[in-house]
């Protein structure tokens, strides 16, 4: 069974930085590809970043030029850099894996953004 843990989340000012980590039970290249997702309050989970396998990487627009998806395949650990962070940035992020047909998923962080 594979485990996702993330850690990282907090209480930060608009404006600031975080970065939140998914470590990984197993070795993370032997994944399809990792993604972080984020659900506020009320709101449906929606894709943040994924990195893929041969390590592409994509965003949803409203994350674009702020948000940074890395991975160290040694730690068997993704990361999210998350700089210039606004209110509505403000969700449980959760770390997500796919090998073929499989998904495992962490059990969240909370990231809050408020002054």
């Amino acid at each position: 069974q594979v485990r996702l843990v993330e850690s990282g989340g907090g209480l930060v000012q608009p404006g600031g930085s975080l970065r939140l980590s998914c470590a990984a039970s197993s070795r993370i290249l032997s994944f399809d590809y990792m993604a972080w997702y984020r659900q506020a309050p009320g709101n449906q989970r929606d894709l943040v970043a994924t990195i893929t396998s041969g390590s592409s990487t994509k965003y949803a627009d409203s994350v674009k030029g702020r948000f940074t998806v890395s991975r160290d395949s040694a730690k068997n650990t993704v990361y999210l850099q998350m700089t210039s962070l606004q209110p509505e940035d403000t969700a449980v992020y959760y770390c997500n894996a796919a090998a073929g047909w499989r998904r495992y998923w962490g059990q969240g962080t909370q990231v809050n953004v408020s002054s």
